[in-house]
């Protein structure tokens, strides 16, 4: 059995390599990695479902041979179904659903040889880009644990980063990989859509925003876990063609000299960025250069008029069509305690749109998807900080004000005191929900492969993630250049405090 500073010396193909070797057994590595969920969790509040008995039956029975066998990992508690298992989606009316069957995502992950021994934590339905649900509380940052994980993969990005696992499932509809990866100091990759299967339970979720895959210690492993789970299932609404090659072999080759397009504004929002940020993306972009890249700076010709409102009218859409999806579930009516306020809130509003209204958004986005990737055929990769400032403390997404009262009027009443109240409320909710994640949820809108890596920190040692994003399906382009400055700027002997107490 490898000590414990062996065990967080490696990452996933690693700990698989060295099973491969017979160095260890998959059952040393899932023992170890339940120690460090015991030890760390009670802080960090990041796995809401243990799975240990699961783990060990999988392992007994043989696991596949794929390209992480054996090694441990954890599901995001939301939309990755394990049959048998209570999917919540962070939501109190969900807490005892369980699905019958596996979603294909969670089949391909157990292909993979993975050994899934629990379910991380995330906001109800995945709303907010912190991980704060009423149903399990708070999930802490490893680096601080005043501060947020980020969302909604906030107990993936928190359990990767505490080394309790070195890969861990997440989704991005509006930057839910990549969040919590800047966050918490670590790797989240949003592939393009049609790159990941949805099913078979679910079709295209927020309008074919929201694309699967896993936060990670390594660019590498990201990598090594998209070639587990790309390509089409059954009933795909879209389909990413065949890459040209492995991505994982991507890594390894020299990205050429690339024109990366920079900007320090918001993306989603007016205003600025912290100047923290903008001192990381700075220094960043010096960084690159020396590398022998093109640096232009230049911001997208994108309209944030239209994509922060249209954005927000597409969540409260889903959240009204959840809530349906609910009440089928359970067999009954909805209680105002199945839900947060906030989540009654975006579901009101949800309600009360017309199709006509959500018709003018789809052509109102497709405008701006034409747009992104006309002026992304200048440039080879687009850079921007990941958030507009270092991790925030908690409470930072609570409502407050006007919307606070509309919320609590949400819970108990119909959609006529509301609807007027919406247009009212759409720019207070836009600068609020788009503060700190002031440009992630643009390449959901528009599909583009996007990754966060953790190349900086702020003065106090937080961390700060830089966003790279790629022309539609061009996650190679991504790969070869995280995977050189993966090597010329390496990350992962930065640890949080919080291991020193291991």
């Amino acid at each position: 059995m490898p000590s414990f500073a062996d065990y967080d010396q490696h990452d996933a193909l690693g700990l698989a390599e060295l099973v491969r070797q017979g160095a260890v057994s998959a059952r040393d590595l899932l023992d170890e990695a339940i120690r460090r969920r015991d030890a760390l969790n009670p802080q960090l509040n990041a796995v809401v479902l243990n799975m240990d008995e699961l783990a060990w039956r999988a392992i007994e029975a043989g696991l596949p041979q794929g390209p992480f066998t054996g090694v441990p990992f954890l599901l995001k508690d939301l939309l990755a179904a394990y049959a048998g298992v209570p999917l919540t989606h962070g939501s109190r009316a969900l807490r005892h659903y369980v699905p019958d069957d596996d979603s294909e995502m969670v089949r391909r992950f157990k292909a993979a040889g993975l050994v899934i021994f629990g379910k991380t934590s995330c906001p109800e339905n995945g709303y907010l880009g912190s991980t704060e649900s009423v149903l399990h509380g708070i999930t802490r940052n490893p680096w601080d644990l005043q501060r947020s994980a980020g969302g909604s993969s906030g107990g993936s990005g928190a359990a990767v980063a505490a080394r309790i696992v070195p890969m861990a499932s997440g989704g991005d509809g509006g930057g839910s990989l990549r969040i919590p990866a800047a966050a918490c100091g670590v790797v989240g990759l949003k592939p393009s859509r049609g790159r990941n299967p949805y099913g078979p339970l679910v079709g295209e979720p927020w309008f074919g925003q929201v694309q699967e895959g896993v936060i990670s210690l390594s660019v590498r492993d990201s990598a090594a876990a998209l070639d587990a789970t790309s390509g089409p299932d059954l009933g795909c609404p879209y389909t990413a063609p065949v890459p040209a090659r492995p991505f994982l072999q991507e890594v390894t080759q020299p990205p050429g000299r690339l024109r990366i397009a920079w900007c320090e504004q918001p993306l989603m929002r007016s205003g600025e960025l912290s100047a923290e940020c903008r001192r990381a993306l700075q220094q960043t972009v010096a960084q690159l250069q020396a590398l022998g890249h093109e640096l232009v700076q230049a911001q997208p010709p994108i309209e944030r008029h239209v994509v922060g409102p249209a954005y927000l009218l597409r969540v409260m859409c889903a959240a009204a069509t959840d809530l349906r999806e609910a009440r089928r579930l359970l067999g009954r009516r909805l209680r105002p305690d199945d839900f947060e306020p906030a989540t009654w809130l975006l579901s009101r509003f949800g309600e009360s749109l017309s199709s006509a209204r959500l018709e003018l958004v789809a052509r109102d986005l497709h405008r701006q998807r034409y747009l992104f990737e006309r002026f992304m055929q200048g440039f080879d990769v687009f850079l921007t900080p990941t958030l507009a400032k270092p991790p925030v403390p908690h409470g930072e997404f609570q409502l407050r004000g006007l919307d606070q009262f509309a919320a609590t009027l949400a819970t108990y009443t119909g959609l006529g005191p509301l609807t007027r109240l919406l247009d009212t409320l759409l720019p207070t909710l836009v600068q609020k929900n788009f503060d700190w994640v002031a440009a992630p949820p643009l390449a959901n809108l528009t599909g583009n492969p996007s990754l966060s890596l953790p190349l900086q920190h702020s003065s106090t040692g937080l961390p700060i993630g830089l966003m790279f994003t790629a022309r539609y399906l061009d996650e190679a382009c991504l790969l070869r250049l995280a995977g050189q400055l993966e090597r010329e700027l390496p990350w992962r002997q930065r640890r949080p405090p919080l291991l020193a107490a291991l």
